[in-house]
């Protein structure tokens, strides 16, 4: 079984955080607080700009003695983002975020974002891979194959 982006994307839903470049970071972490997330996708006229992460916050904002309620997203967003297709295999997806230092992946259908993948949602499909694969192995082991 070899899962794909899509099939996260389908398992989480399809729902999508995004905040405004304008909007302040305190807006911003509000939604994820609310929202339980790690991040948000940043947008300008409805494109995406960036990503705005707990770890932007804490690096940019509270180490550089910033105001989250007066700064911001576009001047604390990454911009450097990584994206992967939905028919990307999730190997690759753990391959590139392991070689790149990454958390989230964007998850873009030609210009249409899609969704935000996270670390922990590709452990979750590997584990779940892999658990699938035991389970096939073990009726095969015991003869079991269904029918």
């Amino acid at each position: 079984m070899t899962a794909t982006v899509l099939d996260i994307i389908n398992k989480k839903g399809s729902k999508i955080y995004s905040v405004d470049v304008n909007d302040t970071a305190f807006y911003a972490l509000e939604l994820m607080a609310d929202k339980d997330i790690g991040c948000v996708a940043v947008l300008e006229e409805g494109r995406v700009v960036g990503l705005f992460t707990e770890r932007d916050y804490a690096r940019k904002v509270i180490l550089r003695g910033r105001s989250s309620k007066e700064t911001t997203v576009d001047k604390l967003m990454s911009t450097d983002i990584l994206y992967v297709t939905p028919d990307e295999r999730v190997d690759n997806c753990m391959a590139l975020m392991t070689t790149k230092k990454t958390r989230y992946l964007l998850v873009l259908d030609g210009d249409k974002l899609m969704g935000i993948i996270s670390i922990g949602d590709v452990l979750a499909q590997v584990i779940s891979d892999c658990k699938f694969t035991v389970r096939e192995l073990e009726k095969y082991i015991s003869g079991d194959f269904g029918s």
